[in-house]
């Protein structure tokens, strides 16, 4: 392990436990403060991990607005959005263009392209998983399966 590190994280060991604190990970010397961290924002990808960030997206789905107007529907903070809008902008998902004193939003669906395509692979593994389930539900309910017979009664019902 690196000197400096080490010196870092026992300082900062010792700050939590006269604070009574235990910082993430930290206390057990998981991090190295010394380096630099990874920007979680850097790409398209990372930018739509956050959750909230994604409900931006679908709300803007092909429509342009203002900031005020998805404070409003999403019910988050002004400067939580804000700082969601800048992330997808940085990344170019979202543009944005001044309008007077108003800024509006809208999807850039070129920079979502990628997004796209790449879960359409997994779109297509999941729609084959799902019609084997499907084959094997009707071909259980062909053969009058006694393990569906042990299932809710409600269950039947949906298959």
């Amino acid at each position: 392990m690196d000197q400096c590190c080490g010196e870092r994280q026992r300082e900062v060991r010792a700050t939590s436990r006269r604070q009574n604190l235990r910082l993430t990970y930290s206390y057990i010397g998981m991090y190295c403060f010394a380096m630099a961290r990874a920007s979680t924002t850097s790409d398209a990808f990372n930018a739509v991990a956050e959750p909230r960030r994604r409900e931006i997206l679908v709300y803007l789905a092909g429509v342009e607005r203002p900031v005020g107007e998805i404070v409003a529907a999403l019910g988050l903070p002004q400067p939580s959005i804000s700082k969601h809008l800048r992330v997808l902008h940085d990344v170019g998902l979202v543009r944005m263009r001044c309008q007077g004193r108003q800024k509006l939003y809208r999807t850039n669906a070129e920079a979502i392209r990628p997004l796209h395509e790449w879960a359409g692979t997994f779109e297509r593994y999941w729609k084959h998983q799902l019609n084997r389930v499907k084959d094997r539900a009707e071909a259980m309910v062909r053969e009058g399966s006694t393990e569906l017979n042990s299932l809710d009664p409600n269950a039947k019902e949906k298959l």
